[in-house]
């Protein structure tokens, strides 16, 4: 057994005692947790310092990432004894990273393959997590059985994210993975969403094969794939297939758009990087608005928020419209000659920011027209007027990104806050629009 594996298997065994809450009470837990904090500070070398030290922690001779660690569980925890997270939710969070480290660290003995480590994490991680969860409930007197589907529904959900974030950061910054998980997971778990054992396998099913597609086809990196499978995961189930259906078509339309000409696009200099995979930043910039709508939708249909849920039907279909425009005009109108800059209609280099040609703009529009067809087809609440809604915003976004481009992008803002804005835009267009001429 490797070092990694054994240091990996002590935290694991630690964070098992996060059970200490759900079977004998918060001040147990508590003296649990102080019992570890006072033997990390105390501990300062020997084999059992080596064992449990991160690199950085030799230099003051201290086990700041178990200390910091220990202290981001402390904070769950006071947020499942004070607060209204279920305990639940804080057993599976703590679980869920600690044994997840662990079988990534198993899966390295035999293959360093970046998608077998993840894979690796995100299985242990997420049966860790249903274990934690399973516990804590049947300990309460909760029906565990029938609170399967949310429960693994809650695990993927996590285990995804926190591969998402250890692949961005250090393995020393999991107190941060820890929070981050724990806050997603008691936001869903207060959003309730009702879904059962048929639909999650197939949510699961489906997102898993079209992150890993994604990936095989090199439209999106390590880090891109797990951004885009937990959207579409996020989506499907708060949202549904309709709302999956749409997501997923920015996706594959906007990946196979990326390829378009590319080696001619490398000549020019205007290609994405890494071979065309987008980035978590460039999915994020472009999909985090939608994922806003979805989880107020979701909100809003549980009765935590008083708007209609349609207007965040809206805000989704129209920042997607925003980002399926801005991306097929990006890719399909910088192999054309001549651009001109939006702002003054004078011509500049290709991939100049903020450079438009006719062929991009006519691109854009089908690209929001596409958005519009499917979404018509498969929401009632998206009737001919609301299509050409849908239309009007990602035109509008798409403009929106190339004024930006041409004034503020490179000097106050990055592509990723560009396509953040453009977004935007393209959303509270489509809610504008729609408060104005349909429930107006």
């Amino acid at each position: 057994m490797t070092a990694p594996v054994r240091q990996a298997g002590v935290f694991a065994a630690l964070c098992t005692l996060s059970l200490a809450v759900p079977l004998a009470g918060p001040r147990v837990g508590a003296a649990v947790a102080g019992v570890v904090l006072l033997g990390a500070y105390v501990i300062t070398d020997g084999p059992l310092f080596d064992l449990l030290a991160y690199p950085g922690d030799y230099e003051d001779s201290r086990l700041y990432g178990l200390i910091t660690f220990v202290l981001a569980a402390v904070a769950l925890g006071l947020m499942a004894t004070a607060a209204s997270m279920p305990v639940a939710v804080f057993v599976g969070t703590i679980l869920l990273v600690g044994y997840g480290n662990l079988g990534e660290q198993l899966v390295r003995l035999r293959t360093d393959g970046p998608v077998v480590r993840v894979v690796g994490f995100c299985l242990t991680a997420a049966v860790a997590a249903v274990a934690g969860q399973a516990i804590t409930r049947s300990l309460a007197g909760d029906a565990a059985v029938s609170a399967l589907p949310i429960m693994v529904f809650l695990a993927a959900s996590g285990a995804f994210l926190a591969a998402l974030l250890r692949d961005m950061l250090l393995r020393s910054d999991d107190p941060i993975v820890v929070l981050s998980v724990g806050l997603l997971l008691w936001l869903l778990a207060e959003l309730q969403p009702t879904i059962g054992p048929t639909e999650l396998l197939i949510a699961l099913a489906v997102t898993v094969a079209l992150g890993y597609t994604s990936y095989a086809l090199e439209t999106a990196s390590i880090a891109g794939m797990l951004t885009g499978v937990l959207l579409v995961l996020l989506t499907t189930v708060l949202g549904g297939y309709g709302w999956f259906a749409v997501l997923v078509s920015f996706f594959a339309i906007g990946g196979l758009s990326t390829k378009f000409r590319y080696e001619e696009k490398t000549e020019l200099g205007v290609a994405e990087d890494n071979n065309g995979a987008r980035g978590s930043g460039n999915v994020l910039g472009n999909a985090a608005v939608a994922l806003v709508a979805v989880l107020g939708y979701a909100a809003s249909d549980a009765g935590l928020l008083p708007h209609e849920p349609e207007l965040f039907l809206f805000a989704f279909t129209g920042s997607i419209a925003t980002a399926m425009s801005d991306t097929l005009s990006s890719e399909i109108g910088s192999v054309f000659d001549r651009p001109r800059l939006i702002t003054t209609l004078k011509p500049v280099e290709p991939g100049t920011d903020g450079g438009v040609t006719w062929q991009g703009e006519l691109a854009g529009i089908v690209g929001a027209a596409i958005v519009a067809v499917i979404a018509t087809g498969l929401f009632p609440e998206v009737s001919g007027g609301g299509a050409t809604i849908i239309v009007a915003a990602g035109i509008a976004g798409m403009t929106v990104d190339s004024l930006l481009g041409a004034t503020l992008e490179g000097s106050i803002l990055g592509n990723q806050g560009v396509n953040f804005l453009a977004t935007l835009s393209g959303a509270l267009v489509s809610v504008l629009l729609v408060v104005t001429f349909v429930l107006g």
